[in-house]
């Protein structure tokens, strides 16, 4: 007999595991946080699965209209430019997302007459189980 009330509980737990399954979601990884004013370039950074998040502002513009920003992602294997991930003028904040082939990278930041941060993270898999439930 206990055999078989074990049986039913294995059953119903198993059962209620299904109902709550896990979802796949996005986490991010802080790659670097860069400041400054003026140009210049980030130190490398490695990222294992090439999926980008910039997330960038710009402040203190020292005349209006005359604050240029722009942020160009290099490979640090080659040197190579190859993209330019923002290119704005004036103060402003944004995100940008990037996906590229997984590598090291660097930023070269061209900015002139304002003041500016730069944050980047990696995106990677996860699995998150249903709202207020601990994962097991």
């Amino acid at each position: 007999m206990s055999a078989l009330l074990g049986v039913a509980l294995l059953s119903a737990s198993c059962r209620e595991d299904r109902t709550h399954e896990r979802t796949p979601t996005v986490v991010w990884r802080k790659l670097g946080t860069w400041s400054g004013h003026g140009s210049m370039q980030t130190e490398p950074f490695i990222s294992d699965t090439g999926s980008l998040r910039l997330r960038w502002e710009t402040s203190h513009e020292t005349a209006a209209g005359t604050g240029t920003f722009r942020i160009t992602l290099h490979s640090d294997v080659s040197g190579r430019s190859l993209l330019v991930a923002v290119d704005v003028r004036g103060v402003g904040r944004d995100t940008t997302y990037v996906t590229e082939d997984p590598r090291p990278f660097f930023l070269a930041v061209e900015s002139a007459n304002l003041d500016w941060t730069i944050e980047a993270d990696e995106a990677g898999a996860a699995t998150a189980g249903p709202p207020g439930k601990a994962a097991k």
